[in-house]
């Protein structure tokens, strides 16, 4: 596959917020907490990061504040391929979120801090859309776009009428934070309105009950849920063709993660992967939606889409932080080989 030839040929733009995570250091609770590690962040953002690694043109749009912790996550993102050149500027703070560890006997927990953010006052009329996605064909954003404030969720319909009226792609992600949504709104009322653009999207079947109270039958294996509610959805989003989901199951002391995807009415399905150890896994969402971009838009088979995806999302749980640092050959050769401890030299 001649991979700069077709990657280069679809540009993406993607939308929401950017933000700094302060994650506890040594595996220690926020009570014991000595210290935090820094790392640059935001569902949106970490998408672009992956798909820029594997050569698909990216610009991310955002508002932030001009100060010395935006300017430098930006120079980060830009150190990983990532267009900035339609960020916006302005509000006088970057969103945070704090993080501390799980590890398979307690679970992971994050604490927002993103009330009054940059993003969070942005209002609609700030964003000239038809420059920022000049010269763009798919325009991705998420749930947690519209979760922070009344007028960040107007920003994005209005991202959106102007996505539809350029005749772009619009991809989505579900993105259900149940802590965000402070601002009166319950995200049913909001929610389905900004998704029926859509031509597709990744969810989790808790956001689907949520957004549209889309029912499936818990007792049926994942996979059968998954055909349950794309069958349900696809009559709540008209334009839907590609629906992706992935799975994280617990079978005895080990996680299994996996994937399913429906495309122009056909299933595929991906067995996945035994994940021996995880490290961090946030961010491994971003990184299965980004590998499914990453099929789609190169028009790859669906079945290698929905491995790709997979391996990507797993891949993302060997990694520190919010952002998926892996290429091309790193995903297909974990596609071909499983998970390996071996050393590469």
């Amino acid at each position: 596959m001649q991979k700069q030839e077709e990657t280069t040929a679809v540009r993406l733009a993607a939308f929401g917020e950017f933000l700094l995570r302060l994650h506890s250091n040594s595996g220690k609770r926020f009570g014991q907490s000595d210290g935090y590690i820094p790392y640059y962040a935001g569902a949106e953002a970490n998408v672009c990061v992956l798909l820029s690694r594997l050569g698909i043109s990216t610009e991310y749009i955002t508002r932030v504040p001009d100060n010395d912790l935006a300017v430098t996550g930006l120079q980060h993102l830009r150190g990983h391929g990532v267009g900035t050149g339609r960020v916006v500027y302005g509000g006088d703070r970057l969103g945070l979120y704090f993080t501390e560890s799980g590890n398979g006997i307690r679970p992971g927990r994050v604490i927002y801090d993103r009330t009054g953010s940059s993003f969070a006052t942005l209002q609609p009329g700030e964003i000239d859309w038809a420059s920022a996605l000049a010269g763009i064909n798919v325009f991705h954003w998420s749930g947690v776009a519209a979760a922070l404030s009344a007028s960040s969720a107007a920003v994005c319909a209005e991202a959106l009428a102007a996505a539809q009226a350029a005749g772009l792609t619009i991809s989505s992600d579900f993105n259900y934070r149940a802590t965000l949504w402070k601002y009166g709104q319950h995200p049913s009322a909001v929610m389905p309105a900004l998704l029926q653009h859509s031509d597709m999207t990744v969810a989790d079947l808790d956001a689907v009950n949520v957004y549209y109270n889309i029912e499936t039958d818990k007792q049926l294996p994942p996979e059968k849920r998954f055909e349950q509610c794309y069958d349900q959805l696809r009559r709540h989003m008209p334009k839907l063709k590609t629906l992706a989901m992935s799975f994280r199951k617990v079978q005895g002391n080990q996680l299994m993660y996996f994937g399913a995807l429906a495309q122009d009415d056909r299933y595929y399905f991906a067995e996945g992967f035994t994940v021996p150890q995880v490290t961090d896994q946030i961010g491994a969402g971003d990184a299965f939606t980004a590998g499914i971009l990453f099929g789609v838009m190169n028009q790859h088979p669906p079945q290698r889409t929905i491995d790709f995806a997979v391996a990507c999302g797993t891949l993302k749980q060997s990694i520190h932080g919010d952002w998926a640092l892996v290429n091309e050959r790193e995903v297909t050769d974990l596609m071909a080989n499983g998970p390996s401890g071996r050393i590469v030299r």
